[in-house]
């Protein structure tokens, strides 16, 4: 799979960035990444990013294939009066694949996570990795911190679940006969899903479409 990838740079790419990614950016060193969230001003996520640094002026942010120019206009939206150069350049291929990606649990953009996603649905381990609670005022903070403070109780959770047979993506998780979420990336009989938080893993549950169903079990994520 490619990875987009966005340059920015320029005198006040550091304190541009700053205000705008979820991730402290003055704690990354010349050559160090770091994950980050891109969100909008009302919490929902436009992108989910590494960041690595070139140079002390000079950043790389880099997000799923298709996704880069939704980086680059989220960005500029918020440029004002910023001496930076913002622009997409070449994807990289990442060398991954989408049975590597399910096993360790990283969500992908269009998949697991989209515009109506907010970060706290994507784990503790995310936000752990891509969230600065330090830092001072960047967009999108208050839901990030408000959810929070209040324990982290997003409505969904995003899950791995372990399939007996394959199913397509979209088929619906059910728990005791309720409807409690959907698949979201499915590579053999492993699976992403987001699951109503009220399922507490790990749990027994089913999978059903049309024109097939099969039977798994719901586990938490331990990385990702």
């Amino acid at each position: 799979m490619n990875r987009d990838r966005v340059r920015v740079a320029g005198p006040d790419a550091e304190a541009f960035l700053q205000g705008q990614l979820s991730q402290d950016v003055t704690t990354i060193s010349v050559g160090e990444s770091k994950l980050s969230f891109l969100l909008q001003p009302q919490g929902k996520v436009d992108a989910l990013l590494t960041v690595h640094r070139l140079a002390g002026d000079e950043f790389l942010l880099e997000t799923d294939e298709g996704w880069g120019e939704v980086v680059v206009t989220r960005l500029n939206r918020f440029k004002l009066r910023t001496k930076a150069d913002i622009e997409l350049i070449d994807p990289v291929e990442d060398g991954d694949d989408e049975a590597s990606r399910i096993a360790a649990g990283r969500p992908r953009m269009g998949a697991e996570v989209d515009e109506r996603t907010i970060p706290a649905e994507l784990g503790q381990s995310i936000i752990e990795r891509a969230v600065s609670f330090t830092k001072g005022c960047y967009t999108g903070q208050e839901l990030v911190a408000r959810i929070d403070s209040r324990g982290g109780h997003a409505p969904r959770q995003l899950r791995r679940i372990r399939l007996a047979a394959g199913a397509p993506i979209g088929a619906v998780v059910e728990v005791d006969g309720k409807n409690v979420g959907t698949l979201t990336s499915v590579a053999g009989t492993a699976a992403l899903g987001l699951v109503g938080r009220a399922v507490e893993p790990p749990a027994s549950a089913a999978s059903k479409w049309d024109g097939g169903h099969t039977t798994g079990e719901i586990e938490a994520l331990t990385s990702a």
